[in-house]
């Protein structure tokens, strides 16, 4: 064989494996255009997921019924592409930079209690005094026997919760807390209802108030899935008026 044979033979195999990405790339973009549809497998914490996620469900599938959701309760940072997740909801910092991500809403933490357990204990004044109160401990978040507290000052404080009585549910956490047996630290999409009920109360008011940002998190990739999209819009949508104070 010559060397133009080479030359040409070259230039022909490569031609053809451009057309060949550019068709691949070509169907990849048409299916990204196409209708949302298809199994949509999610993850998020069990207590957002009840309380705020399953309640909105069926009006997302009203509006996108080529699409089935999988929705799976845990409270574990799960390996979205090697469990086989499209999506994740998560709450608070995010540990894993190569994912994306979208911020649909906020929420905030705060310690509470019903106002028969203030008037039973007393009501602390400042973060060492609650080492004479009765603490619950929520035993589905990291770390938390121990609560991160920032005082008046701006100091970083831990305080160690008593085993007083230990729950791995946030409903069942503010259902005692509700029901006087202690002081609990939870976010604010789990107890701003109770508190303007007045069934608990802000245990320390002055503190400042922890911050967390809730977001949509997916795989990396130039293309998100229809579906993905269709249903990261819709809770920006859904969670438009949600915040701190409002759930």
């Amino acid at each position: 064989m010559d060397r133009l044979t080479e030359i040409g033979l070259a230039y022909y195999d490569r031609a053809r494996r451009v057309l060949n990405d550019a068709g691949e790339a070509d169907a990849l973009v048409t299916s990204m255009q196409s209708a949302p549809s298809g199994l949509l497998r999610i993850s998020v914490a069990t207590d957002f997921g009840v309380n705020h996620l399953s309640p909105v469900l069926g009006d997302f599938l009203g509006q996108f019924s080529d699409i089935t959701v999988n929705m799976v309760l845990n409270n574990r940072y799960v390996e979205l592409i090697s469990e086989g997740f499209d999506m994740a909801i998560r709450i608070g910092e995010l540990e894993d930079s190569t994912l994306r991500a979208r911020k649909l809403t906020e929420t905030t933490r705060r310690m509470v209690a019903a106002p028969g357990y203030f008037e039973q204990y007393g009501r602390p004044e400042k973060i060492d005094d609650l080492n004479d109160h009765k603490l619950l401990h929520y035993s589905n978040q990291a770390n938390s026997a121990v609560w991160k507290l920032t005082a008046p000052s701006g100091e970083k404080r831990q305080v160690r919760t008593a085993g007083w009585l230990t729950v791995n549910d946030g409903q069942s956490l503010l259902n005692a807390a509700i029901s006087g047996l202690g002081i609990a630290y939870m976010p604010s999409f789990l107890y701003a209802d109770a508190l303007e009920q007045g069934l608990v109360e802000e245990a320390i008011p002055d503190l400042p108030v922890e911050t967390q940002g809730i977001y949509a998190v997916y795989p990396p990739g130039r293309f998100t899935q229809p579906k993905v999209r269709a249903f990261i819009d819709f809770l920006v949508h859904s969670f438009a008026e949600k915040g701190p104070d409002v759930w």
